[in-house]
């Protein structure tokens, strides 16, 4: 089946095959689950730049966040509203439902969650991590023995490591003690955080599907 306006979001759950009636939407919640939960909550102890300010204030990853968040609900809902008056979309009941009420939410969650995978210092901190495991890929025995803990994927994360990959990570991974699918996110905010459709194995290779962004880019530029 193509994918098209009608049936590209989902409230299924991501570790989870039936889920409970709730006052909130299921997309709702998934925007309370990432806002009460450790790893958005440690955000607060990363600055997101390094400046000399006059004010005790430091600009930290937590209020980026939240700043980000309520700059993409506004914008989710004049999407939704544009996208709820195609002609398939308002055909559809659960479709008009979603783009008018829903999709505000996907997106302000994705908004929230774009930063809980970044480690200290951002970009530099990326990059300091993939040059340490590039430094390690040697013919000497204790990095070649190093090397084999790790299959090749897992290596190419680690020396091209991205931390929008490793926030997908924090959002599914099972806990122990925990039931599985870790925050059990709906499908639709998964797939609105995921920035690159492809895996590490793939980076370095042009064309739309190894580009940041491109979709909403995209969406943006047919309806404003």
């Amino acid at each position: 089946m193509a994918m098209n306006w009608v049936n590209c979001f989902s409230s299924k759950r991501y570790g989870i095959e039936y889920t409970t009636e709730d006052e909130r939407s299921d997309f709702e919640r998934d925007w309370d689950r990432i806002i009460f939960s450790s790893p958005f909550r440690r955000l607060q102890n990363k600055t997101q730049v390094f400046p000399l300010p006059e004010e005790i204030f430091v600009h930290n990853r937590l209020t980026h966040s939240l700043e980000v968040a309520s700059v993409g609900r506004s914008l989710g809902g004049l999407i939704g509203e544009k996208l709820a008056q195609l002609p398939d979309v308002a055909a559809d009941s659960r479709a008009t439902d979603f783009y008018t009420s829903n999709l505000k939410y996907v997106i302000a969650a994705a908004c929230l969650a774009h930063d809980m995978g970044n480690p200290a210092f951002g970009h530099s901190g990326e990059d300091a991590i993939s040059k340490y495991f590039r430094k390690r890929d040697t013919n000497k025995p204790d990095d070649m023995a190093f090397k084999q803990l790790f299959t090749p994927a897992q290596w190419k994360d680690l020396t091209t490591f991205e931390g929008n990959a490793n926030a997908l990570r924090i959002l599914t991974m099972h806990q122990n003690g925990r039931a599985k699918g870790g925050f059990r996110l709906t499908y639709s905010t998964l797939g609105s955080i995921i920035k690159y459709p492809c895996e590490s194995l793939g980076s370095g290779r042009k064309g739309v599907a190894h580009q940041k962004n491109t979709a909403i880019l995209i969406l943006m530029s047919r309806f404003f």
